[in-house]
């Protein structure tokens, strides 16, 4: 402090370790001693010698030799090998309250669920007890195959039925798995001719209740036509089945303001990512607000119609490993999930041999209700976020289709 500078100080008679103050400047002030008033000479203070603590002694020493000898032993005998478990992304299904369902008794049981992908790895443990029809429009494999560079099928698939450490959304489906993609260096490309061809296996083969697609191509608005995979998927919707597909992930200065095809039919339902937070994944892509014909998008089928979790989502990998990815094909696997799970507490709204696309309608239309109560909606969050209590919860407020 500056009103200290140039002050000495000085011990107490008795008890040299209480230093007093002394202002240098005082009258009559002599070196080494008080102010005469005081009556007293100082008495310097003695120094104290410093004696830093031991880190270490003999006896700690033998203490920590011990110690390593036993470290070493246990280890070399392989007790001291945990095997830590993975981290997981449970707050996703937390927060699209798919747990709440779980909870609830609901696991997918006697819903047909068909994916069109990569392919499918059975090898990882968490995948072994699940019920899965493949089918090879790569190949020509009769048993299960992942074509992907990084596995995406058997990611998109985990999330959905893994039935071990993080249990999937709907554990209990029957699982169709099309393999159309395959690796083209670090991306999963494959014809729109064979997406259809896959489609129509789902449709009419397969016999799907939900055909989750998390995957697409550019809308190319100077087509006189649309393509194989969007026809198949309006094919799909007229069976009264059910298309859930990614937005995209072209998201920010890229996007070219448009989802990705087929999720721009109509009647699908089209899904965004979003953050832990809860806010739009930067890279989701943003939805147009006129359809192929022209004609304005209304309610409830405006262009994305939601978002779920689609950040840093853990699945199942191959080599028995977790992987963690990030898209709007994960957040189109939760809606999807969440969609078999209520089917499976309506199964009154499954296509069957008559159907139209009324129950497809309802649904859309209970989905948007659940989140947006003024039917609000924004081109890249939807209606909002995917929650799936509610979205059960206003399915059965509503008429029967």
């Amino acid at each position: 402090m500056e009103e200290l500078r140039g002050v000495e100080l000085l011990p107490e008679p008795g008890e040299p370790k209480i230093l007093s103050a002394v202002d240098p400047s005082t009258n009559d002030h002599q070196d080494q001693w008080r102010a005469e008033v005081t009556g007293w000479a100082p008495t310097l203070p003695d120094t104290l010698p410093y004696r830093p603590r031991r880190l270490f002694s003999i006896t700690s020493g033998v203490m920590m030799a011990l110690f390593l000898g036993i470290i070493v032993v246990l280890w070399q005998s392989n007790l001291l090998l945990l095997e830590l478990p993975p981290s997981t992304s449970e707050w996703a299904f937390e927060q699209s309250e798919v747990r709440s369902l779980q909870d609830d008794g609901l696991s997918g049981e006697g819903v047909r669920v068909c994916m069109v992908d990569t392919g499918l790895s059975l090898t990882h443990t968490s995948l072994e007890d699940a019920d899965v029809v493949f089918k090879d429009f790569v190949g020509s494999s009769t048993d299960p195959v992942d074509y992907g560079s990084i596995s995406h099928g058997t990611l998109m698939a985990g999330l959905l039925i893994s039935n071990d450490l993080q249990i999937g959304i709907a554990p209990n489906v029957t699982l169709g798995m099309a393999a159309a993609l395959s690796a083209d260096g670090d991306n999963n490309t494959g014809s729109e001719t064979r997406v259809g061809d896959a489609i129509r296996w789902c449709v009419f083969d397969f016999e799907a209740d939900i055909i989750s697609l998390s995957l697409g191509g550019e809308q190319d608005q100077s087509a006189s036509r649309e393509g194989p995979a969007v026809s198949a998927t309006r094919q799909a919707i007229d069976e009264g089945i059910f298309v859930v597909a990614a937005a995209g992930n072209d998201g920010g200065s890229a996007d070219d303001g448009f989802v990705s095809a087929p999720g721009n039919v109509n009647l699908a339902i089209t899904v965004g990512a979003s953050n832990r937070d809860g806010s739009v994944w930067s890279q989701s892509s943003m939805g147009e607000s006129v359809d192929s014909a022209g004609d304005p998008r209304i309610f409830p089928h405006q262009k994305p119609e939601l978002t779920a979790p689609g950040v840093g989502i853990v699945s199942t990998g191959k080599n028995d490993q977790w992987y963690s990815s990030s898209g709007t094909s994960d957040a189109t696997v939760f809606v999807a999930g969440a969609l078999a799970l209520i089917l499976e507490a309506h199964p009154e709204l499954k296509p069957n041999a008559t159907s139209t696309t009324a129950c497809i309608e309802l649904v859309k239309r209970a989905l948007a209700e659940s989140l947006s109560s003024d039917f609000s909606h924004d081109s890249r969050n939807g209606y909002g976020e995917l929650n799936a209590e509610l979205w059960l919860n206003r399915v059965s407020e509503s008429p029967n289709c």
